[in-house]
């Protein structure tokens, strides 16, 4: 089962993560959320940990330029799209950056789900439906039954309200390639709990039911589809750096 560690704001706390079988690690750089890190803080935990473990940025509706040079800076894997980013956006990422994108939907009804089909990303992320103007952190869980209208074979992660006492439940009940917890192994937000990190991954790995497969399956691909115009619009801004993608092999 693949572990994501999100919010993380301390070497400490990463360590430990990626010493208990963490996947990955999230770093929240949106700056307006509770768990923001400085990007300096963000690379000198990246300068340590990045052969150890999947290092994943956390965006929510920032600049495909402003991604790009973080990308770059900190060495991130993969790039986790939180906010209303658009299908051609999220390719935009892949191209300019190299890294893996992971799309982040809400989900509150069998139409987000499907929703979801529009986005050929790495992982899909499905997390807990929020208030206006609120991305992820919740706290909440959401209703997994729906899942079992899920039809597309991108390898999605878990997400909402996991803890180390429903993590076992939700994994028997949605089987999915990975789970994201942030809130669910926290003292205060940002900081993690030892004792509630070694009890999610107790939880974890006591269900032998779980898949065991590091790497993301093969993306399923689907016919082409209209781009989304609000997304083509933000590309075409100074800001949204809409340069050409870079040339394969290209050093970053």
């Amino acid at each position: 089962m693949n572990v994501k560690i999100c919010g993380i704001t301390r070497l400490e706390d990463a360590e430990l993560a990626i010493s208990l079988g963490a996947w990955g690690i999230g770093l929240m750089l949106w700056p307006q959320s509770k768990r923001y890190v400085d990007p300096a803080v963000a690379a000198g935990i990246a300068r340590r940990l990045r052969r150890k473990v999947e290092l994943v940025g956390v965006f929510v509706n920032q600049s495909l330029d402003e991604i790009a040079g973080l990308v770059d800076v900190l060495g991130l894997s993969y790039v986790q799209l939180h906010g209303d980013e658009g299908p051609s956006f999220c390719q935009a990422v892949t191209q300019r950056t190299g890294a893996k994108v992971i799309k982040a939907g809400r989900i509150a009804h069998a139409a987000d789900l499907k929703d979801m089909d529009r986005f050929h990303t790495a992982v899909h992320l499905l997390d807990t439906p929020t208030e206006p103007g609120e991305f992820g952190g919740t706290g909440k869980t959401w209703d997994w039954n729906l899942l079992k209208q899920r039809r597309n074979k991108i390898p999605f992660m878990l997400a909402g309200g996991l803890n180390p006492d429903n993590v076992a439940d939700a994994i028997a009940a949605t089987q999915p390639w990975g789970v994201d917890v942030s809130s669910g192994v926290e003292d205060t937000p940002g900081v993690k709990s030892a004792q509630k990190l070694e009890a999610f991954f107790a939880a974890v790995g006591d269900h032998s039911r779980a898949p065991v497969a590091r790497e993301p399956a093969e993306v399923l691909v689907y016919p082409p589809r209209e781009e989304d115009e609000r997304d083509t619009a933000r590309l075409a801004r100074p800001d949204g750096g809409a340069r050409p993608p870079r040339p394969r092999g290209a050093r970053r």
